[in-house]
């Protein structure tokens, strides 16, 4: 019996896609499933005809059916079932044998599994795979990290299925060790979280302060599609606004207002605390779903609590090149903000990220491909020790053609009280970025005053350390210094 390139468990959508693609490809795939009868349904609809995919009924017999070295992917539920079934499959395997995790894995797990199974002489990858389900039947971004020595069992089969870029470069390409590729990935869902949000606030604004019909914004995504906003996420926006229901009606106006997750951007969020980086859109885009849920509140306040009237008296034409401009502007934020996080994790954990690459796997296949992506690979190909985003000529030039349309947009939502959270905090970064003095000196005064927290003077070196006896009555002991 001729044995299958690689093995996959786990045939919901994604799983199947992915075994369709890498057949497609020429290589065989062994299948299992933990409800077996999923197997034969398999095998007897989207993969019937096929002979080169192998159904198996039972693990032993799955772990039989792959060439040595094994390569076993895992297409399963986030969190404890990823290690069931690593513990269902290691009985079955050899040393040199690959585990690979595909699903959306926090990042501290795929640590510990990384460590636990080179341990045990197995090697293991875990791999973000973006693009849903037709990404993973035509063509997903992937984001593998882990142990080092297993890339070279599992390249070839993974840039063979990976999206392309107008070049043919591969989407694809190994991030770092351990906990690398889950971690870029979980980066990747946060700015796709800010994305959705920045999306929904230029939405609103055309809708209830300048009355547009979905039609016509139809029509306005249609056109900014075609520039510097190019994009997955603004192409399905332009095609979500042009559906309609039933009745004729657009579809978008019966949806409920109430946003789902998944917990990647909750994840990104709370790293960003942990490493002390201010990625303070993507927070406010994971706050922005979690006020929406809020619905029966938001009802019964909206009519008690007051505002304005949204009344928009200007040109509307212009305002909505205003609105445009902001959205870019503010998705320059997101994505630097990103990258000041991958940055900072990299130096923690001790991966060696190539962020132009990084850019380069995002550019197509996934969620948040766009052409703007293009020029981020750009920046980091002609500086790798870029600090930021925002200092580089392209996108330092962009916000400066945006940043009067921004403040103009975040200014007059606030007089129409439409809420913009992703905008403004976007446009507070930045002014707080440009800044060359914060007030944060007064806050350190603050701390010194009741906890004796110190501070340092901008007339001493750097790292040398002040208290001072505010009351006359505190004394001149100071508590130890230190970060959270």
């Amino acid at each position: 019996m001729e044995k299958a390139d690689i093995g996959l468990i786990g045939l919901a959508v994604m799983g199947q896609n992915l075994v369709l693609n890498m057949n497609d490809k020429g290589y065989s795939v062994a299948v299992f499933n933990r409800t077996v009868s999923k197997v034969d349904d398999f095998l007897n609809g989207p993969a019937q005809g096929r002979s080169t995919i192998i159904g198996a009924h039972s693990m032993e017999e799955f772990a039989t059916a792959l060439s040595r070295p094994r390569k076993v992917m895992l297409m399963v539920k986030a969190g404890e079932v990823v290690d069931q079934f690593i513990d269902m499959v290691l009985p079955h395997l050899e040393k040199g044998d690959c585990i690979i995790d595909g699903g959306n894995s926090h990042f501290p797990d795929t640590i510990r599994r990384t460590k636990y199974l080179s341990e045990k002489g197995i090697l293991y990858i875990g791999t973000g795979v973006s693009g849903g389900e037709e990404g993973a039947r035509r063509g997903p971004s992937i984001m593998p990290g882990g142990n080092p020595k297993a890339w070279p069992l599992v390249k070839d089969i993974f840039q063979s299925i990976s999206a392309k870029t107008d070049t043919g470069e591969a989407c694809c390409d190994w991030v770092g060790e351990d906990g690398a590729g889950h971690y870029v990935k979980m980066v990747h869902n946060g700015i796709e979280y800010g994305d959705m949000q920045l999306i929904c606030e230029a939405y609103q604004l055309m809708k209830e302060g300048l009355g547009l019909s979905a039609d016509e914004m139809h029509e306005v995504f249609a056109e900014w599609n075609k520039g510097d906003l190019d994009s997955y996420l603004v192409e399905i926006t332009r095609d979500i606004l042009g559906f309609k229901d039933a009745d004729g009606s657009p579809l978008v106006e019966h949806i409920l207002d109430t946003a789902g997750q998944k917990g990647t951007g909750k994840w990104t969020g709370i790293s960003a605390l942990d490493l002390g980086v201010p990625v303070t859109l993507i927070g406010e885009a994971v706050f922005a779903r979690c006020l929406s849920a809020l619905k029966d509140e938001r009802v019964a306040a909206s009519g008690i609590l007051s505002g304005p009237d949204k009344n928009f008296d200007g040109d509307k034409n212009s305002f909505v090149t205003d609105i445009r401009n902001a959205l870019l502007a503010s998705k320059i934020i997101s994505y630097a903000q990103g990258y000041m996080l991958m940055r900072e994790a990299a130096k923690l954990y001790g991966w060696n990220l190539n962020y132009g690459g990084i850019a380069l796997m995002w550019r197509g296949g996934c969620i948040i491909r766009s052409a703007f992506l293009g020029k981020i690979k750009d920046a980091f190909d002609k500086n790798p020790t870029l600090n930021n985003l925002l200092v580089d000529d392209y996108f330092r030039g962009k916000i400066d053609e945006c940043q009067a349309s921004w403040r103009r947009v975040v200014s007059k939502a606030v007089e129409m009280g439409i809420p913009v959270p992703a905008f403004s905090t976007a446009l507070s970064f930045y002014d707080g970025y440009r800044s060359g003095r914060l007030p944060a000196n007064l806050l350190q005064a603050q701390r010194d005053y009741f906890g004796a927290h110190t501070y340092e003077r901008t007339d001493k070196p750097r790292g040398e350390f002040f208290h001072t006896n505010w009351t006359g009555t505190g004394g001149d002991i100071s508590a130890s210094t230190y970060t959270v």
